[in-house]
């Protein structure tokens, strides 16, 4: 049976959509296999380029995801000096074998019209955390969190097509999105971790990642801790910017 579209009210859709933050913060608890069974099946109605679905998950719990944790941190302070500019420091890392080797290049400059936008959701970021920005260390600590998937239950990577690009990464952006709000309907939290994909070596020693697919981003799905003073971010949502015609 075909559900109509007049059987759901566009106040509650607005009020999930709403709802759903990046959280940085979780709790120790699980996600029920159900739950995230049911996530999973919703996340398969998104929409995608001629059905293709040219795009792969690979969710980590349990030890999968302390190993991966481990891992990814052990590479990211590998790169500490290449994060910090320090002089000659690419090249000392190259020669350890130790440069990032994700299929996507993470760490170059944002346009100069976006910058202010990361400009200010970093500052809602590290001031939640109290961190000044002088204070290296301190969002060294914090980006930290960030490739522990933030210690949060499920530790989920995304891979899309290479030759299917741009269209697979758009199908999986449409695909992770339904994810989030599934989980969000469902009291699951989540956060998209852009980070993760500077590295693919970890994803690599603990999923069978077929040819052709690249890793775009991960993200940590679980339950919020209530009494991280990060939690309170809320990012800011401008209105989406139509071209005006000529």
């Amino acid at each position: 049976m075909t559900t109509d579209a007049t059987d759901f009210a566009a106040p509650d859709f607005s009020a999930l959509a709403a709802s759903r933050r990046s959280i940085r913060a979780y709790t120790d608890q699980q996600i029920s296999q159900d739950i995230l069974d049911a996530i999973l099946k919703d996340a398969t109605t998104a929409p995608s380029w001629s059905n293709t679905r040219a795009f792969r998950i690979a969710l980590a719990t349990g030890e999968r995801a302390d190993r991966l944790r481990k891992e990814y941190v052990r590479r990211f302070d590998q790169t500490l000096d290449i994060q910090h500019r320090k002089p000659f420091a690419l090249a000392r890392t190259a020669l350890r074998r130790e440069l990032p080797d994700g299929d996507f290049p993470v760490w170059k400059p944002y346009p100069r019209e976006l910058r202010p936008a990361q400009v200010e959701i970093a500052k809602c970021v590290y001031g939640a955390y109290g961190i000044e920005r002088s204070d290296h260390e301190g969002r060294d600590a914090a980006n930290r969190r960030n490739v522990t998937a933030f210690d949060a239950p499920v530790m989920g990577f995304v891979f899309v097509h290479e030759k299917m690009l741009p269209w697979s990464a758009m199908d999986a952006g449409l695909m992770l999105q339904t994810l989030f709000l599934s989980a969000k309907a469902h009291g699951v939290d989540s956060c998209a971790i852009g980070i993760l994909s500077t590295w693919r070596g970890p994803a690599e020693q603990e999923f069978e990642i077929p040819q052709h697919y690249k890793l775009i981003t991960g993200f940590c799905l679980g339950y919020a801790d209530s009494e991280a003073l990060i939690n309170q971010v809320n990012a800011p949502r401008p209105p989406i910017q139509l071209l005006e015609g000529k």
